[in-house]
């Protein structure tokens, strides 16, 4: 049982008035101060408003490492880590703050790589409100005026998204802008409404949103980065998704697959044919509703020499575990452990799910002109090979979002090329098939959204098997889910809206051993990862205990911390 939270840190609400202003025109800097600009400026010029407006995607930026996680993406909150470190997708060779996550021992005093979400969330949705407060003062044409109204309140019903996701119940401000002269003694600063509120206040913020945005960037700079009708009704599928769930059970399973429905109807995206691996390094691709946008000599984290493998002088950062590798289907649709596979425990990666080859570097892995070699002894890429201290403690390295154009010695120059996708259409086909076959059972548009995905140019896998039960088919979905969007976000969220985290969770993190003798391999299974637990306290994340001290002890922590 989920006990109702009733405070909220005002160290969250309050913020300067004045805004930190990034990527002005460089002549700017002969008038005004290098760091800043006035409230006064902001609001009569619109090209400065707008570009506030545009900056509010990034967040403020403190430090270097919490400019890198002020939104999803490649580090988030710390360094290098990713999010799928915290999952039984893959585990942070060297920590980065992601083992006491996985191991249960998150704290109020020791959050690890998810500390940043609940403060910025709020800094964000104060200066959101801000913009919102004042944007009729700003001289700009009524249409300009409508779009960025739309892009404010997108930005903050995501910001609410991550703070409902991750935390549960959450404070609504409305469109309040809190100042340090407001009363924050009224205890009614710190009611927290309840789940099905929060998500009905995201929806209703989005539905406004889908309204005043154009379904088309008509800037090419901006055609991925800045949010269109497509990306507000796609975070709408979302979170209704997530509502309909049943850790929320704050929205109903037909509402959302209404919602993953009208970003069909849109008949604006499309499945990318180039491949799956390109997928994630093509900008110019018709799968991308919204995305993060990053250019050469962007401050990016360089995503080969983070991950790639030690003989290459990379560090061997986001290793996949043998949890996930278990779970790509053979080529025949099978999985590795149906009585009738074709699966070969003597020869594990051979006619494997096209997408486990663009995902996963494994032992015989072509690679960068050479081949991956995590065999002892002597393989390059394992402990005997060169930069050991990077060898990858699962067997396994990852391969998704990684360009071999780019460098991995000295690459600070190019780095941040690849687009983080904050949402594609694939996951709406998912959505929609999830959501549709709870609230209806395993239509014929439940076949077609899953094969869709499954028959598309570059992974060509059998259809989904006939007759199907709703139980059956909520299995291929999920598995499909799994290896889909490995890495992308969704795993660990999924596995808890979903209440399986205490068996997905629970069970160690393995890697894979390899013995070479001659031209034989042998193939032992190891923990790779020691002490990985979940209890039911962490369905949410804990509030840091320096937000609960900076409220005089009147934020009350979330159950269980």
């Amino acid at each position: 049982m989920i006990k109702q939270v009733k405070n909220i840190s005002i160290a969250s609400l309050l913020l300067a008035a004045t805004m930190t202003f990034v990527g002005c025109k460089e002549n700017l800097l002969d008038v005004v101060p290098t760091d800043r600009v006035s409230d006064a400026a902001i609001l009569t010029d619109s090209v400065l408003f707008e570009a506030y407006v545009i900056n509010r995607y990034l967040g403020t930026r403190l430090t270097e490492k919490e400019a890198e996680g002020t939104l999803p993406g490649f580090g988030r909150g710390f360094e290098y880590a990713m999010w799928s470190s915290l999952t039984d997708e893959s585990i942070y060779n060297n920590d980065d703050n992601t083992w006491l996550v996985q191991r249960g021992q998150i704290a109020p005093e020791n959050t690890g790589i998810a500390g940043t979400i609940w403060g910025r969330s709020y800094r964000s949705i104060r200066e959101i409100n801000y913009a919102l407060a004042n944007i009729d003062q700003v001289p700009m044409s009524a249409g300009r005026k409508s779009r960025l109204k739309g892009e404010l309140q997108f930005l903050r019903a995501f910001r609410y998204q991550d703070l409902v996701r991750n935390y549960g119940e959450v404070v609504l401000l409305g469109d309040k802008v809190y100042e340090l002269s407001d009363d924050l003694t009224n205890m009614e600063l710190f009611n927290r409404s309840d789940i099905k509120a929060g998500i009905d206040y995201i929806s209703s913020q989005l539905d406004e949103a889908a309204a005043l945005l154009p379904l088309d960037n008509d800037n090419a700079v901006w055609k991925l980065g800045r949010v269109t009708k497509g990306g507000a009704l796609s975070l709408k599928a979302r979170i209704l998704l997530y509502g309909a769930s049943p850790l929320y059970n704050a929205a109903t399973w037909t509402q959302a697959a209404a919602a993953a429905k009208a970003v069909m109807d849109l008949n604006k995206y499309s499945l990318y044919t180039g491949g799956y691996g390109k997928l994630f390094i093509t900008n110019d691709n018709p799968e991308i509703i919204l995305g993060r946008l990053y250019a050469n000599g962007a401050r990016h984290v360089t995503l080969e020499i983070a991950n790639g493998p030690n003989s290459y002088n990379a560090w061997g950062g986001n290793v996949p575990v043998q949890n996930l590798v278990n779970d790509y289907e053979m080529m025949d649709g099978t999985k590795i452990t149906d009585p009738k596979t074709s699966y070969n425990p003597q020869d594990p990666y051979k006619n494997r799910d096209p997408r486990f080859y663009e995902t996963i570097l494994y032992n015989g892995a072509p690679y960068r002109g050479s081949t991956i070699e995590t065999f002892t002894p002597g393989g390059k890429d394992s402990k005997d090979g060169p930069s050991n201290w990077n060898t990858s403690k699962t067997g396994y390295y990852l391969k998704k979002f990684m360009n071999d154009a780019l460098p991995i010695d000295n690459p600070w120059d190019v780095a941040g090329t690849q687009t983080w996708i904050y949402f594609r259409y694939a996951e709406i086909l998912l959505n929609y098939a999830e959501a549709q076959n709870e609230a209806s059972g395993p239509d014929a548009s439940v076949y077609n959204a899953i094969n869709a995905i499954r028959r598309r140019p570059g992974v060509l896998m059998p259809v989904i098997p006939a007759g199907l039960t709703q139980a059956q088919m909520r299995d291929r979905i999920r598995n499909e889910r799994r290896v889909e969007l490995a890495f992308e976000e969704h795993r660990y969220y999924d596995v808890r809206r979903w209440k399986i985290a205490p068996q997905t969770e629970n069970v160690p993190a393995y890697g894979i051993e390899i013995g070479k003798s001659g031209n034989a391999f042998t193939y032992k299974l190891k923990e790779a990862l020691t002490g990985k637990s979940f209890t039911d306290k962490q369905y949410w994340l804990p509030i840091p205990r320096s937000e609960i001290q900076a409220s005089n002890n009147r934020l009350e922590q979330n159950p269980g911390y």
